[in-house]
């Protein structure tokens, strides 16, 4: 059986669509970017590649300011129009190319391109990895909805601080008390 625990070396964090026309917009949407932001800080500390996209940018915004500050110079951006970031061909040739078989997916919205991500990712025969509290929809019901299905067809449920702790293992690592200050 393969684990269900995240490895640091095995993992992508892929940042869907969390852009300025959604901007208070979203179900606790403060939580959300927040929690976007503790993930992406998390996985530099880590270096775990991150993968962030862009719905439509020209008219949804480019990606939220207090985000894109998180980010390090180095990150990938994928513009796209389709839901799914995976029917990006330059999104599935990246996360492809990174040789990484567990994916931690946040962002919004959680029942049109996240959900469709995810079960692509799926399909393609990656782990992926589901943050509650870093997604997020206009509607709460919508939110639920997609979560139940995500987390139905194979998604494994887990939370920010959750996907913090599973990079870290252990008290005695030598990344411990930066991800303990960031998860305080």
């Amino acid at each position: 059986m393969q684990t269900r625990l995240l490895d640091r070396d095995d993992t992508v964090l892929v940042v869907i669509d969390v852009q300025e026309a959604y901007r208070d917009k979203t179900v606790e949407h403060a939580r959300m970017v927040e929690r976007v932001r503790r993930l992406i800080a998390a996985a530099r500390i880590f270096a775990v590649p991150i993968v962030v996209s862009e719905q439509y940018p020209q008219g949804l915004g480019h990606t939220q300011a207090e985000v894109v500050e998180e980010l390090p110079p180095q990150r990938q951006l994928i513009e796209k129009m389709t839901m799914s970031c995976c029917a990006q061909p330059s999104f599935a040739r990246l996360v492809a190319d990174l040789r990484r078989w567990q994916i931690v997916v946040c962002g919004i919205e959680a029942h049109a391109c996240v959900n469709q991500t995810v079960h692509e990712l799926l399909e393609r025969g990656y782990q992926v990895h589901l943050p509650w509290d870093a997604i997020s929809s206009r509607f709460q019901r919508d939110a639920d909805v997609a979560w139940e299905k995500m987390i139905g067809s194979g998604a494994v449920p887990s939370s920010t601080e959750m996907i913090c702790l599973e990079w870290v293992r252990s008290a005695a690592s030598p990344e411990f008390k930066a991800v303990h200050k960031l998860i305080k």
